[in-house]
């Protein structure tokens, strides 16, 4: 009686815990709560050294992509992708960027004087721990931040934080957000 008591407690535990995983599977349908972004550039090189020495991404190993598939799925018109990948620290769920251009392919672009001049992605926003130290490694690469950047967020949204707005190569806005040190 006592083995069957115990072994009814097993069971019971056991569909609580079934249930409570199941809940939590359906409760987020994604694989991974991280974003990769893929970048078109115009010049991939000078792309790749903007964001490794002036913003501070890490490059990975890249990889291509078939012209047959790439057409197949939709992402060319029978054109190769060779893709450098960059990511924002070592962590195996840090944000990446996938970086490309064609060779040959005349792109157009945005309209990027501000945010809200073309329908789209805008900006991307990068959370940094020292606005100082990004300040100095963005001047080493010689980027200077827009406008009159960095300037302090307003206190209401984030307090002791400040906000820099740098722009890549290609004029895409690239926001720095973090305290000074």
């Amino acid at each position: 009686m006592r083995l069957k008591c115990v072994c009814l407690v097993c069971v019971a535990v056991l569909a609580v815990a079934c249930a409570s995983s199941i809940g939590r599977a359906a409760e987020n349908e994604f694989s991974s709560t991280t974003i990769d972004l893929g970048i078109v550039a115009n010049d991939v090189e000078k792309s790749v050294k903007f964001y490794t020495q002036a913003i501070g991404f890490k490059e990975l190993k890249g990889f291509s992509v078939g012209a047959e598939y790439a057409k197949d799925v939709g992402l060319t018109d029978s054109m190769r992708l060779d893709i450098h990948v960059l990511a924002l620290g070592d962590n195996p769920s840090a944000t990446k960027l996938k970086l490309m251009s064609l060779p040959g392919v005349t792109s157009q672009r945005k309209d990027q004087r501000f945010i809200h001049s073309t329908l789209g992605y805008s900006y991307i926003t990068i959370h940094i721990t020292d606005t100082t130290a990004a300040i100095e490694r963005l001047k080493n690469a010689g980027v200077k931040p827009i406008a009159n950047s960095p300037l302090p967020v307003p206190n209401d949204i984030a307090k002791n934080v400040f906000l820099t707005i740098v722009r890549d190569p290609d004029g895409n806005f690239i926001e720095l957000i973090g305290p000074k040190k």
